[in-house]
């Protein structure tokens, strides 16, 4: 599915978002397994929760990272995650 800026994506019910101390980096657990994220990747899906447009996902992340011009890469990153299920 494609997403726009206007877009409000929100994380598959099939995975959960949580931080890992042994991994010691964010990953997502299925039933068959796990994903382990960078820190781009854990940033963007944790924001991931229906509320927020893709256009906010990008401003709050322009925001606290201090960061401009990163819509593609969120775009690309929401895509990805929705080719692989992660991302309804």
């Amino acid at each position: 599915m494609p997403m726009n800026t206007e877009s409000h994506p929100k994380l598959s019910r099939r995975f959960r978002l949580q931080y890992e101390p042994a991994q010691t980096r964010w990953v997502l657990l299925y039933p068959e397994g796990m994903v382990q994220l960078n820190e781009s990747a854990a940033e963007i899906l944790k924001r991931c929760d229906g509320e927020h447009s893709v256009a906010q996902i990008v401003g709050e992340l322009e925001a606290a990272f201090a960061v401009q011009d990163i819509t593609a890469q969120v775009q690309a990153l929401i895509a990805e995650g929705g080719r692989r299920g992660w991302i309804d």
